[in-house]
């Protein structure tokens, strides 16, 4: 895992903080944390017995603001070396890891996009992993925010690798979690996790 620099800690809270204006249908060619995958999910309520389509900025609580702590500071004035910054980058990391959940999102089915960290694996399976909503988050890239990372367990494994594209369908749970990759503000028991083809197919 790289380094945690202040832009890069900044960036990942900008997840978050991001109005994301993307369709669902397809994937950005590039994503990041203000331009993750899926977009705005559609609008439209489920058919009964079916998970719904949920986007990944409808699990931030719509009153939180990450930047709150830090408006009117000028990090431009700070090196990474500067004892001032390595105070603030804890702060930082501090207010991702504490990131608040959307309580509306508690025990609601639903299914979604995103990247796999694996956490466990078993004969070439993945049983435990994080996903994510954008390319190389908690691997090359900080952690996003908490509420910005789903700690998966599905009932069978999943034969993907890091990184790899998927869906991911089950009920979602506001329950933290620390891994060494990252901490999650939710947990999801997945009912299927399966390729990433585009849209809500």
């Amino acid at each position: 895992m790289k380094k945690t620099t202040l832009r890069s800690l900044l960036l990942a809270l900008g997840t978050a903080a991001a109005a994301v204006a993307l369709a669902a249908d397809p994937a950005p060619q590039a994503t990041s944390p203000t331009n993750p995958i899926g977009g705005k999910a559609a609008a439209a309520r489920p058919a009964p017995g079916q998970p719904r389509l949920i986007s990944w900025e409808e699990l931030v609580p719509k009153d939180w603001d990450p930047m709150k702590e830090f408006k009117g500071m000028d990090l431009s004035t700070l090196q990474d070396g500067d004892p001032r910054a390595n105070e603030l980058l804890l702060k930082m990391q501090e207010v991702s890891n504490n990131a608040p959940t959307n309580p509306e999102m508690n025990g609601v089915e639903v299914k979604i996009p995103g990247f796999i960290v694996p956490l466990e694996e078993s004969k070439g399976e993945v049983t435990e992993f994080l996903l994510v909503p954008y390319f190389g988050a908690c691997i090359h890239t900080p952690p996003p925010p908490a509420n910005q990372i789903l700690h998966v367990r599905p009932r069978q494994g999943a034969k993907f690798r890091a990184m790899d594209t998927v869906w991911v369908t089950g009920k979602l749970q506001t329950l933290r979690n620390d891994s060494m990759m990252g901490v999650s503000g939710y947990h999801v028991t997945a009912e299927s996790v399966t390729k990433y083809t585009g849209g809500a197919k």
